[in-house]
């Protein structure tokens, strides 16, 4: 039977995702077999695997560190949130039901547990190393009875645990201390070790603090991880979004990408907040939105609220005037289907609206579908060529009211996309499609012509920066371990 770590957190974004990527890499790298593994997960960012199977962003990106093809088995179960008190309950990669939290909790407990049992079994036999990451924290007293992803999924796999704290949001002691004593005794016995999490400052001042929690506790402190900045790095919580807002000294491009309630997939634009010429804002509060360059309407888990959205709070007559002033608009996905005329929903698959009126700058109608699309496509821009990738997840369906040329031209024949011959909008479904860095250099090329501004010749390769980050993560795991534990993790190594 494989081995297995498990990384569990005093709470959410104390950076567990972060930390077996690294792990994953670390492994890896010693030639280890090794598998990440997270039993449910909570997101609005997704990962598509080859096969066209939907999962947890966090463990696509954590497969790729492994040098592994990413797997469904790897996070068996994904809610989407789609409204505060429902989500899409994704199995195995497909869409099964849109169930409200109470009813999924109550209802499905035996039937989840052996659908989590079944895929870590099946990773077990396949690798050497399972790398599992927990959820929140693993004493949420109220859902633990029912857990199904935290210290459950320890015992299941016979893992070892490491508790991770964040010292950055304060109360590092009591983190650490209210979290060990809320777990049972044999829980308890299963913590090897504790990481501590982004720290700033000078580490010689926390010796005592390291000291304290050793002695308190009786379990090593395996690491203490400096605070560290990672551009790449593609999180999965719209929380993570509060902290993008870095202003750049020399940036000369300003884009907007509307935060509407359920934005989905904004790791889309990673790349372009990569660029020094460019300034990402994300933005939910018309006051804010002053008067950029591109205006981007983004992903979305449900395209017919966030519509709302838009028509309540003032951003649809600031993007009818931003288009009118011919300055650029585009929709990805959600945001795309949002720019035709109208979206119907006559099954109710994403709200409980039947139809919505759209921006009617495309001719185009969604319709939206009980199957959902999940696939990952290539192809070239239709006039100039240029290579593209990226990935489609959507349940919306366009059909065309006037017949038109589409923007790529994909793999399999099918003409995809839609750039308004007449006014400065183009939309596409393909989620990543600013990944494809000829793509995303001629387009921000063409704005800065369009609007006076000189060429750039430092562009990003963003094909490259994925495995320099993975590199970056290693060494941030390596050096971040305290000597006297360095061979702590030798354990692992098969």
């Amino acid at each position: 039977m494989a081995k297995a770590l498990m990384i569990v957190g005093t709470g959410s974004d104390v950076g567990k995702s972060r930390i077996v990527t690294a792990l994953c890499r670390y492994f890896s790298q010693r030639n280890v077999s090794v598998a990440p593994f997270k039993a449910q997960n909570m997101a609005l960012n997704s990962y598509i695997t080859v096969d066209g199977k939907e999962i947890g962003r966090a463990q696509g990106l954590q497969a790729d560190a492994a040098g592994i093809v990413a797997s469904e088995h790897m996070n068996p179960i994904l809610l989407k949130p789609s409204n505060p008190y429902a989500s899409q309950v994704i199995v195995h990669g497909k869409p099964i039901a849109q169930m409200n939290f109470r009813d999924y909790r109550e209802t499905k407990h035996e039937e989840l547990k052996k659908i989590v049992q079944d895929s870590l079994a099946k990773l077990q036999a396949e690798y050497d190393l399972i790398l599992i990451e927990g959820a929140g924290s693993p004493v949420e007293m109220n859902l633990k009875d029912r857990d199904i992803v935290n210290m459950k999924v320890a015992e299941w796999a016979n893992a070892d645990v490491i508790l991770v704290a964040d010292i950055d949001r304060g109360g590092v002691f009591a983190q650490i201390v209210g979290t060990l004593q809320l777990l049972t005794e044999e829980e308890r016995k299963r913590v090897k070790g504790i990481f501590i999490n982004k720290f700033r400052g000078d580490l010689q001042l926390f010796q005592s603090g390291i000291e304290w929690i050793e002695k308190y506790t009786d379990i090593p402190v395996l690491a203490v991880f400096p605070f560290y900045p990672l551009p790449e790095w593609e999180e999965e919580d719209s929380v993570a979004l509060q902290q993008k807002q870095k202003v750049k000294e020399n940036a000369d491009l300003d884009i907007v990408v509307v935060k509407y309630p359920y934005i989905s997939n904004y790791t889309d634009f990673i790349p372009l907040e990569l660029e020094e010429d460019v300034q990402i804002r994300y933005v939910n509060n018309v006051k804010e939105f002053g008067n950029p360059h591109v205006v981007i309407l983004p992903g979305t888990k449900n395209t017919m609220e966030d519509l709302q959205f838009l028509q309540q709070s003032g951003f649809w007559q600031k993007i009818v005037d931003h288009v009118a002033q011919q300055r650029e608009l585009v929709g990805i996905c959600g945001g795309y289907q949002m720019l035709g005329e109208r979206l119907l929903d006559p099954d109710l698959i994403e709200s409980n609206v039947l139809s919505r009126e759209g921006f009617a700058f495309f001719p185009m109608v969604t319709r939206f579908e009980k199957e959902k699309k999940t696939v990952r496509v290539k192809g070239k821009k239709v006039h100039s060529k240029l290579p593209i990738l990226g990935y489609e997840i959507h349940m919306g369906m366009v059909e065309w009211t006037e017949k038109q040329e589409g923007m790529f031209l994909l793999e399999n024949g099918t003409l995809e996309g839609f750039h308004h011959p007449n006014l400065p909008a183009w939309g596409t479904f393909i989620h990543g499609i600013f990944d494809s860095d000829h793509f995303r250099h001629e387009w921000l090329e063409r704005l800065r012509e369009k609007y006076g501004l000189p060429p750039r010749k430092d562009r990003v390769a963003f094909s490259r920066r994925k495995e320099k980050m993975f590199e970056n993560l290693e060494d941030w795991f390596i050096h971040s371990l305290r000597p006297v534990y360095v061979q702590f993790f030798d354990h692992y190594i098969f």
